[in-house]
């Protein structure tokens, strides 16, 4: 009977386990519908400030801004990186950091000096305890990223940039492609590429104040909005891999009490048999 106790007591532990997991599972399905929701918000936006630069920008204009500048040699970098605050997200910042790893290894290999940035708690804590430096350490932004963290996480290095004191600035993330594809991603956003489409020839309408200057108010919003999307893109893979790896977990844990439970009753099923067989031996034996 020892043997069918511990057997109760682990189910009991494993339908625990469950309730927790299928709670944790419905709590991150919530909270994904509201970054995604906030996912889809940001795009207008950043197309429409794509489409501006794209309508405005000729090379005349783009040799007069830093924010433009394309270096023949990246001697010096920076790579900032966006994990989450929390774990129970299968490999999701595993593979976040293994992209930042990959890419600093490669801008090394190249001669450049990458220096490191974090935002998110699983991120900065790895880093830390590979011995890394980090530049910035970021922890608390939470599950609602706005535009003030993205200032916050970009205004330094694109001053750094402008300066001259670095020739380039990546971004790693979680693109938010659906609940179930968020790949790791590289963003080159410093310098500031045109979009694809670009139209160089002479703008067909009147523009006050001039082309000029709405450029140099515009690319620095862009900056912004793009580690602001970063962000909330991040946000919403982080809550889609929760929910993936939960509902994982509340499976295997309804697997695992299936072959318990089914263990637990054929002791059971074998201590009452034997049972019945003592008395019936025991009742011939008096006879």
């Amino acid at each position: 009977m020892a043997k069918a106790r511990e057997l109760k007591g682990r189910i009991r532990s494993v339908q625990n386990t469950r309730k927790i997991t299928r709670t944790m599972e419905m709590v991150s399905t919530s909270k994904l519908k509201r970054a995604q929701d906030r996912v889809e918000a940001a795009r207008p936006y950043a197309e429409r400030l794509a489409a501006v630069i794209s309508r405005l920008l000729t090379p005349e204009l783009a040799a007069r801004y830093p924010l433009l500048r394309q270096p023949g040699t990246v001697r010096k970098a920076a790579v900032l990186l966006i994990t989450s605050n929390r774990g129970l997200a299968g490999a999701f910042n595993a593979n976040l950091i293994r992209e930042a790893r990959g890419l600093l290894a490669r801008l090394r290999a190249e001669g450049a000096q990458a220096e490191l940035h974090a935002s998110g708690k699983k991120g900065i804590q790895f880093f830390r305890f590979a011995g890394e430096t980090l530049q910035t350490a970021v922890s608390d932004i939470g599950d609602k990223p706005g535009a003030p963290d993205a200032e916050r996480l970009i205004d330094g290095l694109t001053e750094r940039f402008v300066a001259g004191e670095l020739d380039a600035v990546y971004v790693v993330y979680a693109k938010f492609n659906s609940a179930l594809s968020t790949p790791p991603t590289v963003m080159n956003l410093l310098p500031v590429v045109p979009p694809e489409g670009a139209e160089t020839s002479e703008a067909d309408y009147i523009l006050e104040p001039g082309a000029d200057e709405i450029l140099g108010r515009i690319l620095p919003l862009y900056v912004r909005n793009s580690v602001y999307r970063a962000l909330v893109e991040t946000s919403a893979a982080e809550h889609g891999a929760r929910r993936t790896a939960m509902k994982n977990a509340t499976d295997n844990a309804g697997d695992l009490l299936e072959d318990l439970t089914r263990t637990y009753n054929r002791i059971r099923q074998a201590a009452i048999t034997q049972e019945i067989a003592e008395i019936v031996g025991g009742a011939a034996a008096l006879e």
